[in-house]
């Protein structure tokens, strides 16, 4: 019996360290690691797809008005499934390789972010404007008025 103990601790010995000095030294994580979550505000369509395919509902969209879209994305919740990646068409949101996200403050864990969209005039429904200028305009509110031709065409 001891000496079967003595040749497992001998065996043990020989391998060497196998576990990673962490805490005290540095560790890339390897590729494909899914960690937080990023978002690119600035390429985001806001077509809420993320929100739809995200199993753990880590993210919410919300339209409070008719020119912004909010959406909220909340750490806490998120199993890192990356689903949220593989449905974005505009590849707006990644997964880094930060996974040290322990906070004593849960607003930490929480992202809000802002998406000032377009309103079609025909059906009302949202899209990402095509420029910064298409941003300022307010809803209701005209461009400069155009001449109509002397044919009435």
């Amino acid at each position: 019996m001891f000496i079967s103990k003595l040749r497992e601790a001998i065996i043990c010995f020989k391998a060497g360290r196998v576990t990673l000095p962490y805490p005290f030294a540095p560790h890339d994580p390897d590729d494909g690691f899914r960690g937080k979550v990023v978002i690119d505000v600035e390429r985001c369509i806001g077509c809420a797809g993320c929100a739809n395919a995200c199993p753990a509902r880590a993210i919410v969209v919300t339209d409070p008005c008719t020119e912004r879209r909010i959406m909220e994305y909340y750490t806490d919740r998120c199993t890192y499934c990356a689903r949220c990646e593989e449905v974005c068409p505009q590849e707006a949101i990644k997964m880094s390789k930060a996974f040290e996200t322990a906070t004593n403050q849960i607003e930490d864990l929480r992202t809000r972010n802002e998406i000032f969209m377009g309103t079609c005039q025909r059906c009302g429904r949202c899209y990402e404007p095509a420029s910064a200028l298409d941003k300022m305009m307010v809803t209701g509110m005209r461009g400069p008025k155009t001449e109509v031709a002397e044919g009435g065409v």
